[in-house]
């Protein structure tokens, strides 16, 4: 509901929370019947981009009608993040800060400085966004520090042990 979309060498798709553009190759063809997108493929060499400008399509519309939302948290002694307008600013136990520029669709709030809200309508956006926050310090599997998802399983590994003489 509320949600347009113009179709023609790629589907424009249009909504609440902005607009978005997927692209759809030759040989599959969109249509649009009672407030339901349809996509046919010409044959079945096509299956597998079938199913890819589906899923493309599919997170397009959902994105501009409720939109994405990616979690992380931060955690270390003196490990935090702050955003003044377009720009996030880490500190992470490294020697200087890091600052990120936030790509436009990508609207970050933070928390008690340790947990982080990305939100947006481009999915891949907000994942690669957050993948990069990740990529700034990765979690320690043996001191469990580090920018993580929220939720995200931690392999807590345990450290060298003294070997002992005989």
């Amino acid at each position: 509901k509320g949600v347009k979309v113009a179709i023609g060498a790629e589907l424009e798709v249009e909504g609440p929370k902005g607009k978005l553009k997927v692209p759809v190759p030759a040989g599959i063809h969109a249509r649009q019947a009672g407030g339901i997108l349809e996509l046919d493929r010409d044959g079945d060499k096509y299956a597998a981009l079938h199913g890819l400008t589906r899923a493309l399509a599919a997170n397009a519309v959902q994105g501009v009608s409720t939109g994405f939302v990616r979690e992380l948290d931060i955690v270390g002694i003196g490990y935090r993040a702050d955003v003044k307008g377009r720009i996030a600013t880490f500190t992470l136990g490294y020697s200087h800060p890091i600052e990120l520029l936030l790509p436009d669709g990508v609207d970050l709030k933070i928390d008690k400085q340790t947990h982080l809200v990305l939100s947006g309508a481009d999915r891949q956006a907000l994942g690669q966004v957050a993948a990069n926050m990740r990529g700034l310090r990765p979690p320690d599997p043996y001191k469990n520090k580090g920018v993580r998802y929220t939720g995200e399983p931690l392999r807590k590994k345990v450290g060298k042990t003294g070997a002992t003489a005989k």
